[in-house]
């Protein structure tokens, strides 16, 4: 039976423009195409959500249009907001310019998702059989960091946590990273976030030196490498690198976020960790043949997926 994903990250609101590449310094490009989506940790839900498992948002959300927005996105994913909205600001936004060799680039702006405190998140109240997901951007955040390093740290032991410390780890101070890590039972982050953790090294030492320096307590950790999909250790010494599928990519934005939402939901069903890398790694594939960044596939679009099991390296899918 899966259980239910508590998200206590942030969302966004993500304006997204595509354009054939990146503009000079001082000039300006003219987008092919624009849209309004949900972004942020809406993304990392909608996998978990489409994949089985029923999730629900414990971060903060605004209360002025960025906010309504937010908060009809999810109400059309069946996913619960379990705080009240903020009184005091709209949510955050981000420009996502996605180019033509489907790469993308982000400028952020942050708004209530960045401000939590414990008495905000005294409604998130976890239950037996949950499991529970931060992202490195609400520990980044001077405003929310320090209540939420808390929350988790007090989380019962047999509830899971698992962490992804995002592209902005660099800006989590290593105080709040260390204490997080050792509360952390599945880390998913790619490579150069486990370097700028464990160090430098191949693949298998960086796993090994996650493990036993920084998430003492970890059941796993799982490094996403894109193109050549992921590669997962395990507590008790496994291991595994588990290889990509071919696909022609169009956008790449939120691949990781589908791949660890699949990845969790697979693992509440009881799917061995390593088939629950390919289960993962077939999702964030399928993702980026699609435009958007919640454009995670259902649980039956991947199992028809692998049914084929044209596994590859992909033509272009950064995580």
């Amino acid at each position: 039976m899966s259980g239910r994903l508590l998200h206590v990250g942030s969302a966004v609101v993500d304006y997204v423009y595509r354009i054939d590449a990146l503009p000079a310094p001082g000039t300006e490009k003219t987008a092919s195409s624009y849209a309004q989506v949900a972004g942020g940790g809406f993304n990392m839900m909608v996998a978990a959500s489409r994949t089985g498992m029923k999730a629900a948002f414990g971060g903060q959300l605004g209360s002025g249009p960025n906010g309504d927005f937010l908060r009809a996105a999810f109400a059309a994913e069946d996913i619960a907001t379990l705080t009240p909205p903020s009184s005091v600001m709209d949510s955050g936004n981000c420009v996502a310019m996605i180019s033509g060799d489907a790469e993308r680039t982000f400028v952020s702006w942050p708004g209530a998702e960045s401000m939590l405190n414990l008495d905000m998140m005294a409604s998130v109240r976890v239950a037996p059989g949950d499991w529970v997901f931060a992202s490195g951007y609400t520990l980044s955040y001077p405003g929310s960091r320090d209540a939420l390093a808390d929350w988790i740290e007090a989380l019962p032991a047999e509830i899971p946590f698992v962490f992804d410390p995002t592209p902005v780890i660099s800006d989590i101070p290593r105080a709040i990273l260390d204490r997080v890590l050792a509360r952390t039972s599945w880390l998913s982050c790619n490579t150069a976030e486990a370097v700028q953790i464990a160090g430098a090294g191949d693949v298998e030492a960086i796993a090994a030196g996650l493990l036993s320096n920084h998430c003492p307590s970890a059941d796993g950790v799982i490094i996403r490498a894109g193109a050549k999909g992921c590669f997962v250790r395990l507590a008790d010494g496994s291991r595994q690198a588990v290889p990509s599928f071919k696909v022609a990519a169009v956008d790449t934005n939120g691949a990781g976020d589908t791949h660890i939402g699949a990845f969790v939901s697979a693992l509440s069903r009881g799917v061995p960790p390593f088939e629950a890398a390919s289960y993962a790694n077939a999702a964030a594939a399928l993702s980026v043949t699609r435009h958007g960044g919640s454009s995670a596939p259902t649980d039956q679009e991947i199992q028809t997926f692998l049914s084929h099991d044209d596994r590859m390296t992909t033509v272009h899918g950064r995580e």
